[in-house]
């Protein structure tokens, strides 16, 4: 085809030249024959050298086709390989991702079933504990349930006694507070101490009424020995729950706004681990005590990291420390006494430092002299224990002209006794 289009422009070009030759030969004005055929001639040869010059681009062109067909022929046998490839990935990612299912399938219902054998092992185990504390139950209840009934009656008649025991200052020994303790009595005129009677009180919600029992009593000792110009305080236990409790609190209150002018002569004393669980509505409560004048105690000090500016804040007075924990709490480093669980200050600044945030420091259970001794090397101004003197009951003259009203009594049950 294109050798055809070629001879046709050759052709009409050599047409074309005869043509100019003979128009100038004719209309030349004089041209001669030879002129006229040179300039066809030259006409001819422009027209050959352009068609020359045409066939070789084209030619040109057409080879570059050729190289580009050949180049997509070739792009399209890569890709055809790179499809083939890929088809064999997933095909074998599709076959790897099967035979994994199946192996998970496997190890799940494995697992499956190992934690249900564990479950029925643990059912088996827990059927059996269970059993057991039934049977413990059942041996147990009528006795807990017989302590309570008597815990009722003594509150309830009034059993309830007033024990007292000195806290002295060092060296000189002189009684400057009580302790209070409670002790009740069964009907034969047994005495029910605390580890015993509170182990049903607590949980039978009864310690509010105690309480409120022993409070009556410490107010009207506190007034009968300041009628006999002896101004001495008493601590007077309190537990968290009464401080927790909604009912009994605001009674609580009511006899100690009565009875304000005492604040200075009453410490109410709560131990350690009590004072540290204390939540938002103990707090609170506390709090109010203190807007009253009423101070605390801290006893049953296990830990002597204490914060003193905390128990400041808190209206704490008095931390109470067991004489053989302080003792047994003292090393000798390099001439210097220090405390175990404070290696970093010395012992004897141990009462300064809480005296210096109002907290004066008394050693409880003080059994012998030598307990005395060193106490007194660690600068501490109070001891109690039986050294000093024994829990003793109030008279019983003295507690009949102190017997709560039965209406208080009652009122102190009524919220607690089912």
């Amino acid at each position: 085809m294109r050798k055809l289009t070629l001879a046709l422009l050759s052709g009409a070009y050599i047409c074309l030249s005869l043509i100019t030759g003979l128009l100038v030969w004719q209309n030349g004005g004089g041209v001669g024959a030879g002129v006229a055929a040179f300039l066809g001639a030259a006409g001819l040869l422009f027209s050959v050298q352009g068609l020359i010059a045409r066939s070789s681009l084209q030619g040109q062109l057409a080879g570059e086709i050729d190289q580009v067909r050949e180049a997509h022929l070739i792009l399209m046998a890569e890709i055809e390989k790179i499809q083939a490839k890929l088809t064999d990935v997933v095909e074998t990612a599709a076959q790897d991702a099967m035979r994994r299912s199946e192996e998970i399938y496997s190890e799940v219902q494995m697992l499956e079933d190992v934690v249900q054998q564990i479950g029925e092992r643990l059912e088996a185990q827990l059927s059996e504990q269970v059993q057991r504390a039934e049977a413990a139950v059942a041996v147990v209840s009528p006795r807990a349930s017989a302590l309570m009934q008597t815990v009722r009656a003594a509150l309830d008649a009034g059993r309830v006694d007033l024990y007292l025991q000195a806290v002295v200052s060092l060296p000189q020994r002189r009684t400057q507070y009580y302790e209070s303790f409670t002790r009740l009595r069964d009907e034969t005129g047994r005495v029910l101490m605390p580890a015993e009677f509170l182990s049903v009180a607590e949980p039978g919600g009864l310690v509010a009424a105690i309480d409120n029992l022993l409070l009556f009593r410490c107010v009207q000792i506190v007034r009968r020995l300041a009628g006999q110009d002896r101004k001495v305080g008493i601590f007077c236990n309190i537990s968290l729950a009464s401080l927790g409790d909604e009912d009994f609190f605001p009674q609580f209150m009511e006899f100690l706004g009565a009875n304000r002018d005492l604040a200075d002569s009453l410490i109410f004393e709560l131990g350690q681990s009590a004072f540290n669980a204390r939540g938002s509505v103990e707090l609170r409560n506390m709090a109010k005590l203190a807007d009253l004048g009423f101070r605390f105690s801290i006893d049953k000090v296990s830990d002597l990291n204490v914060d003193f500016l905390d128990l400041a804040r808190a209206d704490v007075g008095f931390v109470k420390l067991s004489a053989p924990m302080l003792i047994e709490q003292l090393e000798d480093h390099d001439g210097h006494l220090t405390l175990r669980s404070l290696p970093h200050l010395q012992a004897t600044d141990y009462a300064a430092l809480a005296r210096r945030h109002g907290v004066e420091l008394v050693v409880e259970k003080v059994e012998s002299e030598r307990q005395v001794i060193d106490i007194l090397d660690l600068d501490i101004g109070f001891g109690q224990g039986h050294l000093f003197g024994e829990p003793r009951p109030i008279r019983d003259a003295v507690l009949a002209e102190t017997e709560a009203p039965a209406a208080f009594i009652q009122a102190a049950l009524r919220r607690r006794v089912g």
